[in-house]
This record gives structure tokens, C-alpha cells and sequence, in this order.
């Protein structure tokens, strides 16, 4: 008796690409809320440059 094998699919998505896609999804989810959670602090430190007034121009 000899074996044939189906080679194609019927279904476009099946179960375990469904499956891989919500897990996908969930871990990125995930990722994204463990990220919100983390609480940096703001910079102190004010930066400011003083521009010499050599180096405006008029135009007229």
C-alpha cells in the first residue's frame, strides 16, 4: 500500500499561526506596560546657550 501526502493547505490560518499571533500580540502588550511602569526621573539641569549678538544679521 503506498502513502500519499497532502502537501496543501486549505486554510489560509490555521490554528497554531492564530495562536502565534495572539501570543505575539500578548507578549508585546506585555513589553509595552512593564515599559509604562518604569518611573524615570526628569533632568534637573536647565541647558542654556547665550548666542553673541555677532552673529544676527538684519535683512532689510
Amino acid at each position: 500500500m503506498q502513502f500519499t501526502r497532502n502537501t496543501s493547505k486549505d486554510k489560509i490560518f490555521s490554528l497554531g499561526t492564530i495562536l502565534k499571533i495572539i501570543t505575539a500580540i500578548l507578549i508585546i502588550l506585555f513589553g509595552i506596560i512593564v515599559i509604562n511602569q518604569i518611573n524615570l526621573p526628569a533632568p534637573d539641569k536647565q541647558i542654556k546657550k547665550i548666542l553673541p549678538n555677532e552673529n544676527f544679521k538684519t535683512i532689510k
